[in-house]
């Protein structure tokens, strides 16, 4: 959904009650947990958010309230969806002059004593296709790190037109999602 204004907390409620129910639009579904399928565009991204249990621990709660989308231009929408399998979503997201939500449901959950995260994957009102999963762990040397694997391909009309935008806005989301989850690992360390 694209709209010249912001959307409102009605216009989300609407939008995902519509899409809560319909099909993922892709037939990968939890491929991310596994070996990204051929014909996408794969982005894999990673950060070392520091070391020990308690960043893990920081890194873990960010992540189950969202904020590595909390950039400003984009955010997770309605706040405060708890991280389980079959939460529907939205990305709301400004970009060019416009405002879209794009619908998305959570595909699976991973929850280890040193590995956490989850991947959604795409439904009918999205402008692309494809699943994105969002992870931490602890390895045995101690460090944290937080990892962005995504397969992709445009959806939406526009979104085909206009790919290299497209890519650059993924390239961007990756590049600050990293940054976002560094300091609010920091932050939430003190």
């Amino acid at each position: 959904m694209f709209k010249i204004s912001e959307p409102n907390e009605r216009d989300v409620e609407l939008f995902i009650a519509g899409q809560r129910n319909l099909p993922f639009t892709y037939k990968e579904v939890g491929a991310t947990n596994t070996t990204p399928p051929t014909g996408y565009t794969v982005d894999h991204n990673r950060i070392q958010l520091g070391e020990g249990e308690s960043t893990y621990e920081c890194a873990v709660e960010a992540l189950k309230n969202w904020q590595q989308f909390d950039l400003g231009w984009v955010t997770i929408v309605p706040r405060g969806v708890v991280v389980e399998t079959g939460a529907t979503v939205a990305v709301k997201a400004r970009a060019f002059g416009t405002w879209s939500l794009n619908a998305c449901r959570v595909v699976y959950v991973i929850d280890e004593p040193r590995r956490f995260g989850f991947a959604y994957g795409t439904l009918p009102d999205h402008v692309e296709r494809g699943e994105e999963r969002f992870f931490v762990e602890w390895l045995d040397d101690d460090s944290v790190w937080y990892d962005i694997l995504a397969f992709s391909r445009p959806q939406h009309p526009i979104v085909k037109l206009s790919a290299p935008l497209a890519r650059r806005l993924q390239k961007r989301f990756a590049r600050e999602s990293l940054a976002r989850m560094k300091s609010a690992t920091d932050l939430i360390r003190g």
